[in-house]
Order: C-alpha cells, then sequence, then structure tokens
C-alpha cells in the first residue's frame, strides 16, 4: 500500500479523531452559510503550480517570485519556482510529526533571505529555530525558542514578519485552555520577537507576549497600513478573524468567538473578534492580505474566504472555490500580486487523489 493509498485509507479515522479535539476538523455536509456572509462568484482564475506535495503547511515568497514551502509531515522544506519545479531544498531534523504538529511556519528575514525561520514539534515542545539558506539549502537549525507546550493539537505554528522588523509567532494552548490566560506561560498567545529571538523591549509584559487569550492561531498577516490580523480555530461553534492589538487579550477560554462560555456577559477586558464563521463553514487556518483584501483558508469548510477590510473593520465574507479543491491550508500572496493556496487533503482527515497535495495559484 503506498502513501498516498495509507492516507485515504486513514481518513476516516482522521475523521473521528476531528470530530473528538474539534479542531482542525474534516468536512461534514451540508454546511449552511454564515449570518454575515454574502454569496458571491467563485474564483474563475485558479491554476496549479505544483502538485505531488505532503502536506504543505506554509509558504515564504523569495524575491524573484519563487517560494519555500513547509510540508508538515516529512519534516522538508521544499522550493517551489512559479513554472512548477519543486525541489527539496532542506531536511529539518529533530522533527516529531504527531497529530496536527509537525514542521510547520516558515518566515524569511526581510531583506536577507540567508536568514529562515521554522517553527516545528520536536519530540518534547514546540520550538522556533533559524536556519541558513544559500540559494541551494537550507541547514544548519540554530534553537531560538525552545520549551513551548506541544499536545496532540492546538500547536498553533503560524509565524511571520511584521512591517516593524520583528517576529511574530502564534503559540496554541496545546489543549491546556488556562494557560492562554496566564501571562506567565507562552501557549495561548502571539508572541513578538527580535530576529535573535529575544523580547523587544517594547513589548507590552516584560516578555515575549504581544496578545494572550488565542486558542489556536494558524494565519497570521499585515495589511497595507501596519495592522497585524490573526485566523483562529474556536472549539465547538465560532471561528474567528481577529485584528491584534499590543497587549490585547482575546478572551479563550472565557470566550468563544463573541459568545461567553463560563459566564453571561462579557469581560469588558475582552477583544471581540472583527468577524467570525461556524465551525462547519470555516476551520480558518492560512491568511494572506492584497491590498484591502483579506483571503482566509478553511479546512472543514473546503474553500476560501475573501474579505474586505477597511481600516480596523472587517466587511461580510464571500465563499470562493467551495469544494473544488478539498481542504485548503496555506494561503500567501505572492509578489506578483497573486495569492498561493496550498491544499491539506493528504493529512489524514482529506480525501486525496493521485495529485494531491497542490499548490494553487489565485490571481486577483
Amino acid at each position: 500500500m503506498d502513501r498516498r493509498q495509507f492516507l485515504t485509507a486513514g481518513a476516516v479515522a482522521g475523521l473521528s479523531l476531528a470530530a473528538c479535539a474539534r479542531t482542525e476538523r474534516a468536512p461534514t455536509t451540508p454546511m449552511s452559510s454564515p449570518t454575515s456572509a454574502r454569496p458571491g462568484p467563485e474564483a474563475p482564475r485558479v491554476s496549479t503550480v505544483a502538485d505531488g506535495l505532503d502536506v504543505p503547511w506554509a509558504i515564504a515568497f523569495l524575491r524573484d517570485g519563487s517560494a519555500l514551502v513547509t510540508q508538515r509531515d516529512d519534516a522538508t522544506i521544499a522550493h517551489v519556482s512559479p513554472d512548477g519545479t519543486v525541489a527539496i531544498v532542506g531536511d529539518v531534523s529533530g522533527v516529531a510529526p504527531r497529530g496536527e504538529g509537525g514542521l510547520q511556519g516558515i518566515a524569511i528575514a526581510p531583506g536577507d533571505e540567508s536568514a529562515v525561520f521554522v517553527y516545528y514539534t520536536s519530540e518534547d515542545d514546540n520550538r522556533l529555530v533559524r536556519m541558513e539558506f544559500d540559494g541551494r539549502r537550507v541547514t544548519s537549525a540554530r534553537p531560538l525558542l525552545t520549551g513551548l507546550g506541544a499536545a496532540y493539537n492546538h500547536h498553533g505554528g503560524a509565524i511571520g514578519f511584521g512591517p516593524d522588523g520583528r517576529l511574530y509567532v502564534a503559540v496554541g494552548d496545546a489543549a491546556q485552555r488556562d494557560v492562554a490566560q496566564d501571562l506567565r506561560e507562552l501557549n495561548g498567545k502571539i508572541l513578538r520577537l527580535g530576529p535573535d529571538g529575544r523580547p523587544p523591549s517594547d513589548n507590552p509584559f516584560g516578555n515575549e507576549i504581544w496578545s494572550y487569550g488565542h486558542r489556536n492561531v494558524e494565519g497570521l498577516a499585515f495589511d497595507g497600513a501596519g495592522r497585524l490580523w490573526a485566523s483562529e480555530f474556536g472549539q465547538d461553534d465560532e471561528d474567528e478573524l481577529n485584528l491584534i492589538r499590543r497587549g490585547g487579550n482575546y478572551g479563550w477560554p472565557e470566550m468563544e468567538g463573541r459568545t461567553m462560555r463560563t459566564r453571561g456577559t462579557a469581560d469588558p477586558g475582552f477583544i471581540a473578534p472583527a468577524l467570525t464563521w461556524t465551525t462547519d463553514e470555516a476551520s480558518p487556518a492560512g491568511l494572506a492580505i492584497v491590498g484591502t483584501t483579506a483571503y482566509v483558508a478553511a479546512l472543514r469548510g473546503r474553500r476560501l474566504w475573501r474579505v474586505p477590510l477597511d481600516g480596523d473593520t472587517a466587511g461580510p465574507p464571500t465563499a470562493m472555490l467551495t469544494g473544488r479543491h478539498g481542504r485548503l491550508r496555506a494561503v500567501a500572496a505572492a509578489p506578483d500580486g497573486s495569492v498561493w493556496i496550498s491544499t491539506s487533503n493528504t493529512d489524514g482527515r482529506g480525501r486525496p487523489d493521485e495529485r494531491d497535495d497542490r499548490i494553487l495559484q489565485l490571481t486577483v
């Protein structure tokens, strides 16, 4: 039995695990539309850049328009060219894939393509490391941040540089929900670090934490005004798109979406989401912003959400690509103004065909 046959056979088990974990959930039918959504035309200009990938989790672009892509389960970094050429340029040692963990986020330092940062799950923890890229190989991992809690799910894993030159890192609650409100713990947070892994002196709490009260953030993106947005998995009812503020408390585990879970009235200190979906329609993973439009990949929802942004508000979302390519995970804004999207059908919870997984290109 080859890998794709195994994954197809294993999808049923993955569906059961997803139902129990209420996390990167497998698709169910029928799916309703969120009350805030409006119908729109399916995107007509989508093409396949590359196929045959293994759970492509994150995409980071180089100046020439090619990209480095992490493959979660085989712990490799692929170089993907716009013409579809795929080459493995790095093997990340120490990665121990389990559940939703493995080799996840990737970011390239602004102005220095030799500095590559990746987030991964080891046998003992989640961690952030810096690697070196000489244009042909990614090598020499140097740990910057270790000891982050890891479990079967809720790893977080999104990383990206902001316009301030700082590295932002999303760390899940590792299925220990109470840590999200504990400012002594780094899980359940978005962190802000210098390229050396140290917290800048202007962070709000004197440590690495930038915002807290998060369950499982898997998408980070900055808009043209430098505002940070994040896509976040809810538990049972509401998934979120959040505008992230310095020192902000996003309410988990007391609040899911706009709903209080533990008491009847909202704490005025909690920041409500800019937008929510039902968990059937989203399971939001990757996030990219092009101009004034956010694009959010949906795993269980098997679609791409297009969200208009107006300053610090999010307008009604439009569903695109619904059901056409299966589970969608990574989204990244390409230098040419297009959007690259990865499928996630070989992750044990999808329904892969012989060409999965793919990198798609959406012309916007």
